[in-house]
């Protein structure tokens, strides 16, 4: 069940932030508080056996992206209070166990009941676990980083077990193969009329050619790839490789996964440079938002993270890199882009009664 009353540790936060705030913005105070509250009083579900459960939004549901990105504003506080650290420790491990059952898929069943999206989905596997087979990158970075972070917040290291360790394994695996998707087993097919909810070439994807980087057949958005090497999913994964590389190195002794994750973190960050870049009309190199190692590339950036705006906040360049900084003048319109010198919003195809659009801006070459 959610927490009936908001933790003491959490309580004194939220004090601070009201007395900060002071009269002058007391409004402020009051929706910071009302929503740091809400995690914890509407969507945590902590399980006799130490797990967590998390609801995202008013889905059934728990997406590995979304679950982490809602505990993670509590990890300082958890360096103080062993309950909330406890509780965050129990999303790690249902994370890693979800990932033992499906690391392809982005949403999971609290139980084993079948509910899902869309039943009429189809893909290479299935499992009553199952809410969503959307295989998005950045949705096995995200349980990476939060076991990472809450070991750097308040050094608990339990949460690295076997069942960390069996996932790690898995998520190693995925993210080799889609590295060449030709050798992957994954496609996902959606019946409907939104073309961003399905994959094309019968649920494979549209083509690509080996880059060092690693597939991904969905954005954080949850929409499709256009190309399907997603550059800000291929940075956290860059950023959660370095991670993984000092867990088997510093804190479970296991030099062949560490050299895995060390393997993957170059190569990636290697295609990163030599696929991930393009060049504007003023003659700048920026970073793309997605590319296919064949020629294309598509300039936009996404309101979610990761995004091309969110590279310092991943940790994987610094906030005044010259290449960030030219790739968000392009982004934001403020220079030239490949197409008509100028970026447009744009929105992706949706049914008229949804009102929350990803995309901020785009620009395909």
């Amino acid at each position: 069940m959610p927490y009936q009353t908001v933790p003491d540790s959490v309580r004194r936060f939220m004090d601070r932030i009201t007395e900060l705030c002071g009269t002058e913005h007391a409004d402020w105070a009051e929706n910071f508080n009302a929503a740091f509250a809400n995690t914890l009083t509407t969507t945590v579900h902590r399980h006799a056996d130490g797990t967590t459960f998390l609801l995202t939004g008013d889905i059934p549901a728990m997406w590995l992206r979304d679950s982490t990105a809602q505990v993670r504003p509590y990890l300082p506080i958890a360096a103080e209070d062993d309950d909330l650290a406890d509780m965050i420790e129990g999303l790690v491990r249902l994370q890693f166990r979800y990932i033992g059952i499906d690391p392809y898929a982005n949403a999971f069943n609290e139980e084993p009941n079948g509910a899902t999206w869309d039943p009429d989905d189809r893909s290479d596997f299935s499992s009553p676990w199952l809410w969503e087979r959307k295989y998005e990158l950045d949705s096995l970075c995200y349980p990476i980083q939060l076991a990472w972070l809450l070991y750097v917040n308040t050094g608990r290291v339990s949460q690295f077990d076997d069942t960390f360790i069996s996932g790690m394994r898995r998520v190693l695996d995925v993210l080799e193969t889609e590295q060449d998707h030709a050798r992957s087993p994954y496609f996902f097919i959606r019946d409907c009329d939104i073309p961003t909810e399905s994959l094309d070439d019968d649920g494979r994807g549209t083509p690509v050619a080996p880059t060092g980087m690693t597939w991904s057949g969905f954005r954080p958005s949850d929409d499709a790839c256009t190309y399907h090497y997603l550059v800000p999913a291929n940075m956290f994964a860059a950023v959660v490789m370095g991670y993984a590389e000092r867990i088997f190195t510093e804190i479970v002794d296991d030099a062949a996964l560490a050299a895995r994750a060390r393997a993957l973190r170059e190569s990636i960050d290697a295609g990163l440079r030599s696929h991930g870049t393009m060049t504007n009309v003023a003659g700048e190199t920026i970073w793309a938002y997605e590319v296919d190692g064949l020629g294309h590339a598509l300039l936009m950036d996404d309101s979610n993270v990761p995004s091309l705006m969110a590279a310092p906040y991943l940790g994987y360049c610094a906030a005044d890199d010259p290449l960030y900084l030219s790739t968000r003048r392009a982004t934001s319109g403020r220079s030239p882009c490949p197409s008509r010198g100028s970026l447009r919003p744009t929105r992706p195809r949706r049914p008229r009664s949804w009102t929350t659009w990803w995309p901020s801006t785009r620009a395909r070459i």
